[in-house]
């Protein structure tokens, strides 16, 4: 069809028509129109909760960046699990933990077996506020500790990030061990 135009020729400051042969350079010019338009729209999203990120300095202690990455942590209970996500978009158990500690500055593996492998080893009686605990014999889940015998994680498919108890005997059983990513 000689009538036929490609929207997408740019030649310089301005988008250009000119023709082109055949149905199939039309309609894939529509097509990269309209998924571009989709693209568009989907970065837009829903909006992202409102946060504060602390500021933290070179003279912060260990404990205190530990406190800071247990109360980030508890602003994302309800955010949605995704699998690879590690943003307030939604999270996997390590991206919770890998986007906790990079908002304060920290430099954090991405997996938890990297997390695990990265964190120094620290017993069940020691932990403190912002330590790591993993679970299951192959180092396959991690939440950051708050206290009490709690800790946030972002459990499975379908569910959000929650509080759990060290104390619940599915937690008891899989226990793998804390560990502490920043030391004094």
């Amino acid at each position: 069809m000689a009538n036929d135009v490609n929207p997408l020729r740019d030649d310089g400051d301005s988008v250009q028509s000119r023709p082109v042969g055949g149905r199939i350079a039309h309609a894939t010019g529509a097509l990269l129109a309209a998924v571009g338009t989709v693209l568009l729209a989907s970065c837009a999203g829903v909006p992202e909760r409102v946060r504060s990120t602390p500021v933290v300095t070179p003279s912060a202690t260990a404990a205190t960046i530990g406190l800071e990455a247990a109360k980030l942590a508890e602003k994302e209970i309800g955010v949605a699990y995704r699998y690879g996500g590690a943003s307030p978009q939604g999270f996997d158990c390590s991206g919770l933990v890998y986007f906790v500690y990079h908002s304060l500055g920290v430099n954090v593996p991405r997996t938890a077996l990297a997390q695990h492998q990265a964190a120094t080893p620290v017993p069940q009686k020691e932990l403190r506020p912002g330590d790591l605990v993993f679970f299951y014999t192959s180092v396959d889940h991690v939440g950051i500790y708050l206290g009490n015998h709690q800790f946030i994680h972002a459990p499975s498919s379908g569910k959000t990030v929650t509080k759990g108890s060290l104390n619940e005997p599915y937690f008891q059983l899989s226990f793998a061990g804390g560990g502490r990513l920043v030391n004094p």
